[in-house]
């Protein structure tokens, strides 16, 4: 299996990214969590991976730390939650965050992150709360990357792909922009204060 991959990011676009390897392009998905601090395109990234196949598709996910993947495969190991929602986990809040909520079992603030109901958060208590203190990991770091034509419009596409309906992920995403922020900036505030 392809556990990790080190090449030149050639394009990235919430939750897509592309790295070329050898001149072999990978495309993977990431969360948020990963696009925060993944360098300009045309620089050098590496990144941890997970391959999934189904009967029906093949796919890549890309995570900058072992400590993001690692929580993405123990998500998927509670009933009824597949890879779209861990990666809404991932995109909502940092490892740490997702640590001390399942720790201190709070389930209204899980289900705020989109595709987690109440049934579906007690039961991501229940299921990783002896694993939680284990998740913890560094704290992520600062966005970055160039800035592209449209942030607004880059977050509110990608809040839509999280699982937001269109309507809110314009209203979150403009309640979060500031002047001059990246797409990412944007992404991360509006997550942080969904979460509120």
């Amino acid at each position: 299996m392809i556990g990790r991959l080190k090449g030149v990011l050639v394009h990235k676009q919430p939750p897509w990214l592309v790295v070329d390897v050898h001149g072999v392009g990978y495309e993977l998905e990431a969360p948020m969590s990963t696009f925060y601090d993944l360098p300009e395109v045309g620089r050098e990234v590496s990144l941890f991976t997970h391959y999934a196949q189904k009967e029906d598709s093949v796919s890549l996910y890309g995570f900058l730390t072992e400590a993001e993947r690692r929580l993405f495969r123990d998500v998927q190991k509670v009933t009824g939650i597949g890879a779209k929602i861990a990666l809404a986990v991932l995109s909502g809040a940092s490892v740490n965050q997702f640590a001390l909520l399942v720790q201190s079992g709070d389930v209204t603030a899980l289900t705020r992150i989109p595709g987690i109901g109440k049934k579906t958060a007690e039961r991501i208590v229940v299921e990783l709360r002896d694993r939680a203190a284990d998740l913890a990991s560094g704290p992520a770091g600062a966005p970055g990357g160039p800035l592209p034509a449209d942030p607004l419009s880059e977050a509110t596409i990608a809040l839509q792909q999280l699982g937001y309906k269109p309507a809110e992920a314009q209203k979150m995403a403009k309640a979060a922009a500031g002047e001059g922020d990246r797409a990412e900036t944007i992404i991360r505030k509006a997550l942080q204060s969904a979460l509120r």
